[in-house]
């Protein structure tokens, strides 16, 4: 921890991650869940902003929202500063899942997790490691360019700049975008929601 202070860092995103699954790694018993890592950040030192994970639509593990909203407030309650959803394609989900944080007592800035679609392979890779769905709208563009990478790119590109158009437009905390090691698509999407012409 001294050391990242030294560096000048301030923030910090507190995830438990993944457990290996080689069977004969032993799991250590610090840091079960991300409120226990949270809370040991924030007791070395309490001038970081912490971050945490927070999912719409449930965990991958927990399908229940109000169950997950129930670690949220667990996070909330060990020192969490802030928290980034995990990606969604539905604005709708992310708006219910957030009035239902507020009515169980979350009151920590939530910005909206935003991934495009830069491919097939990458969204079918996703849906199935974060266990989110895929409106309509996304089925038909998946169908619609399947043999065109190119342009599935440019409308998933395009897709993601209406989701954060609309959520910016209804106030939400802030929007994350998963850029996937390509930050230019960041920059891209916040020309797109820009443009005067883009509707």
């Amino acid at each position: 921890m001294e050391d990242l202070t030294l560096r000048g860092v301030k923030n910090v995103l507190a995830l438990r991650g993944e457990y290996p699954k080689d069977s004969t790694i032993v799991k250590r018993q610090d840091y079960n869940y991300a409120c226990d890592l949270i809370r040991h950040i924030k007791k070395e030192n309490s001038s970081f902003s912490v971050g945490a994970a927070t999912y719409p639509e449930g965990h991958i593990n927990c399908d229940d929202m109000y169950e997950s909203i129930t670690h949220m407030r667990a996070k909330q309650d060990a020192g969490a500063d802030f928290f980034l959803t995990q990606l969604f394609f539905d604005n709708d989900l992310f708006f219910r899942f957030f009035e239902a944080t507020r009515a169980c007592g979350i009151n920590k800035p939530i910005s909206a997790g935003i991934m495009p679609i830069l491919n097939r392979k990458q969204i079918e890779r996703m849906i199935f490691m974060c266990g989110v769905s895929l409106p309509s709208r996304i089925i038909r563009l998946l169908y619609k360019y399947e043999n065109d990478e190119v342009s599935l790119r440019k409308a998933g590109i395009e897709y993601a700049a209406r989701q954060a158009q609309e959520l910016l437009r209804n106030k939400v905390d802030g929007i994350h975008i998963y850029t996937m090691n390509q930050p230019d698509i960041a920059q891209i999407i916040s020309d797109y929601v820009r443009a005067r012409d883009f509707k």
